[in-house]
């Protein structure tokens, strides 16, 4: 039963994330915010509401293991997997902004993170830091991409965006309020059901919260991720698949993370913390892979998808 209620929660949380987008999106798009400015926040957003949903439900049940891991473990899924299966399905150009700016902050951010929780805890204060920096990052970004935002980066945001409002641009106002109220109510009720029915999987299987987060809840609410990056690869527009995973990871981190610590104080166990650790290594090894030919080709994508099985096999076994 407890696999059924996971399964149905997964399905709540993407399904919530997917209908408070379009909405969202809908309602920016009657103010005529640029559909640029959209994809950077609402949409990057969404894409990390599930996440969010799981690792604040989880902070305020004190499951702290879980809230910690959910965010590692999708950090892990969107680098080793979403990264390595895209680049063996074909080769990821990578634009120099990125390489020069996006990924060395990622870096930053996430070694911010490891110094954070040397103590083996994270304070409200540590995680408003977060807040703050995530607040100059999505000020910092927006107003890069509006004096020099190249061609290819946004016409695939306005592809994203006017695929997903054609529809919706004349729905009512209060329509497209009640959209988003119905996607943030999925998202909510979805994260509590992953929640409540993932501990009860760790238990009944003598699991570690940890690894449970790690594993399943992670795959799980990373799923976003991994199927805009693959649509889009199928779409021509291998481009937006880094940037995907880039932006998410930092959302993961400065956004879900921070809300999660600086609404409930967390401890950190030493395992999270060998993790969190890991992390901050495969961020720089996929900036090395990136620098080398400012692309990503089929043999990192392998070399990528075989550190993440070796990794998780580490962590069932340890």
């Amino acid at each position: 039963m407890s696999f059924l209620i996971l399964i149905i929660g997964f399905f709540f949380l993407i399904k919530g994330a997917d209908i408070f987008v379009e909405g969202a999106a809908s309602i920016a798009r009657k103010f005529n915010v640029p559909a640029m400015v959209i994809g950077l926040t609402i949409v990057a957003m969404g894409t990390s509401a599930p996440e969010a949903a799981v690792s604040i439900t989880s902070s305020l049940a004190g499951q702290n293991d879980m809230s910690v891991a959910n965010v590692i473990g999708s950090n892990f899924f969107n680098i080793l997997m979403v990264l390595g299966v895209s680049a063996v399905i074909a080769k990821l150009p990578v634009q120099k902004e990125t390489i020069k700016k996006e990924t060395p902050f990622l870096i930053i951010v996430s070694s911010m993170l490891l110094v954070f929780g040397l103590d083996l805890k994270m304070n409200r204060m540590e995680g408003l830091i977060l807040l703050f920096v995530f607040v100059y990052f999505l000020i910092s970004t927006v107003k890069r991409s509006k004096n020099s935002v190249t061609e290819n980066y946004d016409c695939s945001n306005e592809v994203a965006i006017t695929t997903d409002t054609e529809i919706s641009e004349e729905i009512s106002m209060p329509k497209t309020i009640l959209i988003c109220i119905v996607g943030i109510a999925g998202i909510v009720i979805g994260g509590d059901m992953v929640v409540n029915s993932a501990t009860s999987i760790a238990k009944s299987f003598g699991m570690s919260a940890n690894l449970v987060g790690l594993t399943i809840v992670a795959v799980g609410t990373s799923l976003p991720e991994f199927v805009t990056s693959i649509v889009a690869i199928k779409k021509g527009e291998t481009e937006i698949a880094i940037g995907n995973v880039i932006g998410s990871n930092l959302f993961n981190i400065l956004l879900v993370l921070g809300l999660a610590v600086f609404i409930n104080p967390i401890t950190i166990s030493m395992l999270a913390l060998i993790d969190i650790a890991f992390m901050v290594a495969i961020t720089i090894l996929l900036y090395l892979f990136m620098k080398k030919d400012y692309s990503l080709v089929k043999n990192q994508g392998f070399i990528l998808i075989a550190i993440y099985l070796a990794y998780m096999t580490y962590t069932v076994i340890r």
